[in-house]
Protein backbone atom coordinates (compact mmCIF):
# COMPACT_ATOMS: atom_id res chain seq x y z
CA UNK A 1 0.00 0.00 0.00
CA UNK A 2 1.72 3.62 -1.05
CA UNK A 3 1.45 6.23 1.57
CA UNK A 4 1.65 9.47 -0.44
CA UNK A 5 1.91 13.21 1.01
CA UNK A 6 1.88 13.84 4.79
CA UNK A 7 -0.86 16.12 5.52
CA UNK A 8 -1.41 17.79 8.93
CA UNK A 9 -3.97 16.04 10.89
CA UNK A 10 -6.62 17.56 13.10
CA UNK A 11 -6.65 17.95 16.39
CA UNK A 12 -10.33 16.47 17.61
CA UNK A 13 -11.10 15.31 21.14
CA UNK A 14 -11.25 11.39 22.21
CA UNK A 15 -15.57 11.43 21.34
CA UNK A 16 -14.87 12.86 18.10
CA UNK A 17 -12.39 10.24 17.65
CA UNK A 18 -14.20 7.38 18.18
CA UNK A 19 -17.03 8.80 16.07
CA UNK A 20 -14.23 9.07 13.15
CA UNK A 21 -13.28 5.08 14.61
CA UNK A 22 -17.08 4.40 14.06
CA UNK A 23 -17.38 5.98 10.06
CA UNK A 24 -13.97 4.46 9.37
CA UNK A 25 -15.17 1.02 10.13
CA UNK A 26 -18.63 1.13 9.02
CA UNK A 27 -20.56 -0.21 12.27
CA UNK A 28 -23.79 -0.60 10.17
CA UNK A 29 -22.52 -2.91 6.99
CA UNK A 30 -20.16 -4.43 9.71
CA UNK A 31 -22.79 -5.53 11.63
CA UNK A 32 -24.54 -7.22 8.52
CA UNK A 33 -21.49 -9.34 8.32
CA UNK A 34 -21.65 -10.26 11.50
CA UNK A 35 -24.87 -11.26 11.51
CA UNK A 36 -24.47 -13.14 8.71
CA UNK A 37 -21.80 -14.99 9.87
CA UNK A 38 -23.97 -16.24 13.20
CA UNK A 39 -27.07 -17.47 10.86
CA UNK A 40 -24.63 -19.07 9.27
CA UNK A 41 -22.96 -20.56 12.47
CA UNK A 42 -26.32 -21.71 13.59
CA UNK A 43 -27.62 -23.20 10.02
CA UNK A 44 -24.44 -24.97 10.19
CA UNK A 45 -25.83 -27.27 13.29
CA UNK A 46 -24.39 -25.70 16.29
CA UNK A 47 -25.75 -25.71 19.53
CA UNK A 48 -25.56 -22.11 21.36
CA UNK A 49 -22.18 -21.50 22.77
CA UNK A 50 -21.41 -18.61 24.29
CA UNK A 51 -17.19 -18.75 24.44
CA UNK A 52 -17.51 -19.80 20.26
CA UNK A 53 -20.47 -17.27 19.78
CA UNK A 54 -18.20 -14.19 21.57
CA UNK A 55 -15.13 -15.74 19.33
CA UNK A 56 -16.94 -15.62 15.89
CA UNK A 57 -18.83 -12.22 17.19
CA UNK A 58 -15.67 -10.54 17.73
CA UNK A 59 -12.77 -12.09 15.01
CA UNK A 60 -15.83 -11.36 12.35
CA UNK A 61 -16.09 -7.47 13.14
CA UNK A 62 -12.28 -7.00 13.82
CA UNK A 63 -11.53 -8.66 10.41
CA UNK A 64 -14.26 -6.83 8.60
CA UNK A 65 -13.26 -3.50 10.22
CA UNK A 66 -9.98 -4.00 9.40
CA UNK A 67 -10.67 -4.46 5.80
CA UNK A 68 -12.93 -1.12 5.90
CA UNK A 69 -10.23 0.52 7.10
CA UNK A 70 -7.23 -0.52 4.97
CA UNK A 71 -9.49 0.19 1.63
CA UNK A 72 -9.98 4.05 2.82
CA UNK A 73 -6.54 4.33 3.39
CA UNK A 74 -5.32 3.07 0.27
CA UNK A 75 -8.29 5.17 -1.80
CA UNK A 76 -8.26 8.14 0.51
CA UNK A 77 -7.04 10.56 -1.73
CA UNK A 78 -9.85 9.62 -4.45
CA UNK A 79 -12.46 9.00 -1.92
CA UNK A 80 -11.90 13.21 -1.76
CA UNK A 81 -13.31 13.69 -4.84
CA UNK A 82 -16.71 12.09 -3.91
CA UNK A 83 -19.48 13.77 -2.18
CA UNK A 84 -20.67 10.63 -0.86
CA UNK A 85 -16.89 9.41 0.87
CA UNK A 86 -14.86 13.63 0.98
CA UNK A 87 -16.29 13.74 4.58
CA UNK A 88 -14.93 10.49 6.01
CA UNK A 89 -11.94 10.67 8.48
CA UNK A 90 -9.34 10.35 6.66
CA UNK A 91 -9.83 13.06 3.79
CA UNK A 92 -11.09 14.83 6.34
CA UNK A 93 -7.46 14.56 8.01
CA UNK A 94 -9.41 13.69 11.44
CA UNK A 95 -7.01 10.58 11.75
CA UNK A 96 -3.71 9.87 10.27
CA UNK A 97 -2.32 7.31 8.12
CA UNK A 98 -0.43 5.80 10.28
CA UNK A 99 -2.45 5.11 12.92
CA UNK A 100 -5.28 3.90 11.00
CA UNK A 101 -2.96 1.19 9.92
CA UNK A 102 -1.34 0.35 13.18
CA UNK A 103 -4.61 -0.09 15.05
CA UNK A 104 -6.42 -1.80 12.18
CA UNK A 105 -3.90 -3.97 12.01
CA UNK A 106 -3.60 -4.93 15.63
CA UNK A 107 -7.57 -5.80 15.37
CA UNK A 108 -7.38 -7.32 12.48
CA UNK A 109 -4.27 -9.77 14.03
CA UNK A 110 -6.76 -10.27 16.95
CA UNK A 111 -9.95 -11.09 14.79
CA UNK A 112 -7.72 -13.80 12.93
CA UNK A 113 -6.44 -15.22 16.25
CA UNK A 114 -10.46 -15.45 17.66
CA UNK A 115 -11.37 -17.33 14.87
CA UNK A 116 -8.24 -19.56 14.67
CA UNK A 117 -9.32 -20.48 18.37
CA UNK A 118 -12.86 -21.70 16.61
CA UNK A 119 -10.61 -23.44 14.27
CA UNK A 120 -8.06 -23.18 11.94
CA UNK A 121 -9.66 -23.02 8.60
CA UNK A 122 -12.13 -20.55 10.41
CA UNK A 123 -8.65 -18.68 10.58
CA UNK A 124 -7.73 -19.33 7.19
CA UNK A 125 -10.83 -17.66 5.69
CA UNK A 126 -10.81 -14.68 7.43
CA UNK A 127 -7.27 -13.60 6.84
CA UNK A 128 -8.25 -14.33 3.32
CA UNK A 129 -11.19 -12.12 3.04
CA UNK A 130 -8.51 -9.24 4.36
CA UNK A 131 -6.13 -9.88 1.57
CA UNK A 132 -8.92 -10.25 -0.73
CA UNK A 133 -10.50 -7.27 -0.12
CA UNK A 134 -7.61 -4.92 0.61
CA UNK A 135 -4.83 -6.41 -1.93
CA UNK A 136 -7.06 -6.96 -4.99
CA UNK A 137 -10.22 -6.21 -4.88
CA UNK A 138 -9.41 -2.43 -3.38
CA UNK A 139 -6.87 -1.64 -6.64
CA UNK A 140 -8.50 -3.43 -9.15
CA UNK A 141 -11.84 -0.91 -8.28
CA UNK A 142 -9.55 1.73 -10.75
CA UNK A 143 -8.06 -0.69 -13.39
CA UNK A 144 -11.42 -2.83 -14.42
CA UNK A 145 -14.98 -3.92 -13.29
CA UNK A 146 -13.47 -7.30 -12.69
CA UNK A 147 -13.06 -6.10 -9.25
CA UNK A 148 -16.69 -6.73 -8.50
CA UNK A 149 -16.00 -10.38 -9.32
CA UNK A 150 -13.23 -10.37 -7.36
CA UNK A 151 -15.12 -8.24 -4.40
CA UNK A 152 -18.27 -10.68 -4.69
CA UNK A 153 -15.59 -13.58 -3.05
CA UNK A 154 -14.95 -12.14 0.23
CA UNK A 155 -18.32 -10.21 0.07
CA UNK A 156 -20.07 -13.89 0.20
CA UNK A 157 -17.62 -15.31 2.76
CA UNK A 158 -19.40 -14.50 6.10
CA UNK A 159 -22.27 -17.72 5.83
CA UNK A 160 -19.72 -20.00 4.76
CA UNK A 161 -17.73 -18.85 7.62
CA UNK A 162 -20.49 -18.87 10.18
CA UNK A 163 -20.76 -22.70 9.18
CA UNK A 164 -16.92 -23.84 8.64
CA UNK A 165 -17.08 -22.15 12.91
CA UNK A 166 -20.04 -24.51 13.46
CA UNK A 167 -18.63 -27.36 11.87
CA UNK A 168 -14.98 -27.40 11.59
CA UNK A 169 -14.79 -28.40 7.82
CA UNK A 170 -16.04 -27.50 4.44
CA UNK A 171 -19.39 -28.86 2.82
CA UNK A 172 -21.33 -28.79 -0.51
CA UNK A 173 -23.70 -26.87 2.34
CA UNK A 174 -21.26 -24.33 3.08
CA UNK A 175 -20.66 -23.71 -0.66
CA UNK A 176 -24.28 -23.05 -1.48
CA UNK A 177 -24.17 -20.33 1.44
CA UNK A 178 -21.47 -19.11 -0.91
CA UNK A 179 -22.82 -19.64 -3.82
CA UNK A 180 -26.07 -18.01 -3.19
CA UNK A 181 -24.16 -14.84 -1.30
CA UNK A 182 -21.61 -14.86 -3.87
CA UNK A 183 -24.52 -14.60 -7.07
CA UNK A 184 -26.66 -11.78 -4.97
CA UNK A 185 -23.19 -9.25 -5.16
CA UNK A 186 -23.62 -8.79 -9.01
CA UNK A 187 -26.97 -6.89 -9.07
CA UNK A 188 -26.19 -5.40 -5.15
CA UNK A 189 -23.23 -3.88 -6.38
CA UNK A 190 -23.94 -2.98 -10.10
CA UNK A 191 -26.98 -0.95 -8.84
CA UNK A 192 -25.07 0.47 -6.23
CA UNK A 193 -22.17 1.39 -8.89
CA UNK A 194 -25.34 2.72 -11.18
CA UNK A 195 -26.43 4.90 -8.41
CA UNK A 196 -23.18 6.81 -7.73
CA UNK A 197 -21.65 6.33 -11.18
CA UNK A 198 -21.17 10.09 -12.28
CA UNK A 199 -18.93 9.97 -8.78
CA UNK A 200 -17.26 6.82 -9.42
CA UNK A 201 -16.37 8.02 -12.39
CA UNK A 202 -14.98 11.34 -11.41
CA UNK A 203 -12.56 9.63 -8.77
CA UNK A 204 -11.29 6.86 -11.39
CA UNK A 205 -13.29 3.71 -10.01
CA UNK A 206 -14.72 1.40 -12.83
CA UNK A 207 -17.39 -0.46 -11.52
CA UNK A 208 -20.24 -0.70 -14.18
CA UNK A 209 -19.65 -3.28 -17.01
CA UNK A 210 -19.84 -0.78 -19.93
CA UNK A 211 -19.09 2.32 -17.69
CA UNK A 212 -22.54 3.66 -17.88
CA UNK A 213 -25.70 3.51 -17.48
CA UNK A 214 -27.32 1.87 -20.45
CA UNK A 215 -29.44 -0.79 -21.49
CA UNK A 216 -26.12 -3.22 -21.63
CA UNK A 217 -25.53 -2.83 -17.85
CA UNK A 218 -29.30 -3.13 -17.44
CA UNK A 219 -29.57 -6.48 -18.97
CA UNK A 220 -26.59 -7.67 -16.83
CA UNK A 221 -28.10 -6.69 -13.82
CA UNK A 222 -31.43 -8.50 -15.04
CA UNK A 223 -29.37 -11.45 -15.80
CA UNK A 224 -27.86 -11.67 -12.42
CA UNK A 225 -30.97 -11.24 -10.16
CA UNK A 226 -32.47 -14.02 -12.61
CA UNK A 227 -29.17 -16.15 -12.09
CA UNK A 228 -30.47 -15.88 -8.30
CA UNK A 229 -33.77 -16.77 -8.44
CA UNK A 230 -32.64 -19.89 -10.33
CA UNK A 231 -29.96 -20.29 -7.74
CA UNK A 232 -33.45 -20.48 -4.98
CA UNK A 233 -33.69 -24.26 -5.58
CA UNK A 234 -30.09 -25.18 -4.82
CA UNK A 235 -30.56 -25.87 -0.78
CA UNK A 236 -33.64 -28.22 -1.83
CA UNK A 237 -31.61 -30.08 -4.79
CA UNK A 238 -29.04 -30.86 -2.49
CA UNK A 239 -31.36 -31.93 0.46
CA UNK A 240 -29.96 -28.97 2.69
CA UNK A 241 -33.88 -27.34 2.85
CA UNK A 242 -37.39 -28.09 2.13
CA UNK A 243 -39.92 -26.80 -0.31
CA UNK A 244 -40.48 -23.49 2.28
CA UNK A 245 -36.99 -22.22 2.05
CA UNK A 246 -37.04 -22.74 -1.33
CA UNK A 247 -40.82 -20.94 -1.94
CA UNK A 248 -39.63 -18.28 -0.06
CA UNK A 249 -35.92 -17.84 -1.76
CA UNK A 250 -38.25 -17.77 -5.37
CA UNK A 251 -40.51 -15.03 -4.08
CA UNK A 252 -37.46 -12.64 -2.62
CA UNK A 253 -35.45 -12.99 -5.90
CA UNK A 254 -38.75 -12.71 -7.73
CA UNK A 255 -38.80 -8.94 -6.19
CA UNK A 256 -35.91 -8.10 -7.74
CA UNK A 257 -36.20 -9.78 -10.87
CA UNK A 258 -39.28 -7.70 -11.50
CA UNK A 259 -38.47 -4.40 -11.20
CA UNK A 260 -34.95 -5.15 -12.78
CA UNK A 261 -37.32 -5.93 -16.14
CA UNK A 262 -38.42 -2.91 -15.50
CA UNK A 263 -34.96 -1.37 -15.07
CA UNK A 264 -34.04 -2.67 -18.90
CA UNK A 265 -37.42 -1.53 -20.40
CA UNK A 266 -37.07 2.57 -19.25
CA UNK A 267 -33.22 2.95 -17.86
CA UNK A 268 -35.52 4.95 -15.32
CA UNK A 269 -33.26 5.54 -11.50
CA UNK A 270 -36.57 4.59 -10.09
CA UNK A 271 -36.30 0.91 -11.01
CA UNK A 272 -32.40 0.57 -10.00
CA UNK A 273 -33.47 1.88 -6.42
CA UNK A 274 -35.71 -0.46 -6.25
CA UNK A 275 -33.99 -3.69 -6.84
CA UNK A 276 -31.27 -2.50 -4.75
CA UNK A 277 -33.81 -1.73 -1.99
CA UNK A 278 -34.93 -5.61 -2.56
CA UNK A 279 -31.09 -6.63 -2.62
CA UNK A 280 -31.13 -5.25 0.98
CA UNK A 281 -34.43 -7.63 1.86
CA UNK A 282 -32.90 -10.27 0.32
CA UNK A 283 -30.06 -10.28 1.84
CA UNK A 284 -31.58 -9.89 5.73
CA UNK A 285 -34.51 -12.67 4.83
CA UNK A 286 -32.62 -15.56 2.89
CA UNK A 287 -30.56 -16.53 5.53
CA UNK A 288 -33.27 -16.51 7.88
CA UNK A 289 -35.77 -18.34 6.05
CA UNK A 290 -33.22 -21.29 5.25
CA UNK A 291 -32.44 -21.25 9.19
CA UNK A 292 -36.13 -21.59 9.88
CA UNK A 293 -36.65 -23.89 7.58
CA UNK A 294 -33.91 -26.28 8.70
CA UNK A 295 -35.00 -25.55 12.30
Amino acid sequence: MSITKTATVNSISFSEKLKCYAQLYKLKLTSFVVVSAIMGYFIGGAAFNLTEIVLLVIGGFFITCTSNALNQVIERDHDKLMKRTMTRPLPQNNLSVKEVVLVSSIIGVIGIIMLTLLNPLTGILGALAIFMYVALYTPLKRISTVSVFVGAFPGAFPPMLGWVAATGSFSVEAGILFAMQFIWQFPHFFLFSWKINDQYSKAGFKMLPFGKKDKRTATIILLSSLALFAASILPEYIGFTGRIATIGLFILSALMVYPAIKLVQTLDDKFALRVMLMSYVYLILSLTIILIDKI
